[in-house]
């Protein structure tokens, strides 16, 4: 890795993601001409940060013809909590989905998913869990895991272990995306993983039942 960056929280996705990539670009010396692939955390995440990180990216594929890898974030934040040595055989990838709830997933041996990734309360995704952990410990990382901490101890006890907050998971990204460059698509075919519908499509749904 070259240089990983972290933007400005107190300003939107749009304002601060063109300069970003271009002081990206500057500190690494690098041209975008010189680039031949690109990432690009494909979500779970907020509705608004992964349309707006993706259509760039779409962009700069598009003028220059070149593929996209897509990335969980989840999968990512699970890579990135497996390079503690002493980690349990099972992670818990926890983000913050705000409305009380968790976007998460259970990984197990060579960071692979034992469960499909879900949104649900802390305590719907431990019940959830449950069969799965047996007595098994778990690594608990993200956000999400940090904000429900009480919530995951009370229940789990001894079993649960916390991973300190990860600063920052660009370079994490970079790194997967460069290892496995055959699931890279074309701009037009990125999906964004979404897991939970948006505030407009369930406002919409209510309008229809009433």
């Amino acid at each position: 890795m070259l240089v990983e960056i972290s933007g400005d929280p107190a300003r939107t996705h749009g304002q601060r993601l063109p300069a970003d990539l271009v002081r990206a670009l500057r500190e690494a010396h690098t041209r975008l001409e010189e680039i031949d692939l690109l990432a690009v955390a494909a979500g779970p995440g907020s509705f608004t940060g992964l349309r707006v990180g993706i259509a760039t990216v779409q962009g700069l594929a598009f003028a220059r013809g070149l593929n996209v890898v897509p990335v969980s974030t989840l999968d990512a934040l699970a890579s990135a909590s497996a390079q503690d040595p002493e980690r349990p055989p099972l992670i818990g990838a926890w983000m913050d989905a705000q409305r009380g709830e968790v976007f998460s997933t259970l990984y197990g041996s060579g960071v692979r998913a034992v469960l499909p990734a879900s949104a649900a309360t802390p305590l719907d995704t431990l019940a959830a869990w449950r069969a799965a952990i047996g007595q098994e410990q778990v690594l608990f990382a993200g956000d999400g895991a940090l904000r429900y901490r009480d919530v995951i101890a009370t229940a789990l006890g001894t079993q649960a272990r916390f991973l300190a907050r990860v600063s920052a998971l660009a370079g994490i990204i970079g790194r997967m995306a460069a290892r496995t460059p055959e699931r890279a698509v074309t701009p037009h075919a990125l999906v964004p993983l979404y897991i939970r519908r948006s505030d407009a499509e369930l406002a919409r749904d209510r309008g229809h039942t009433r």
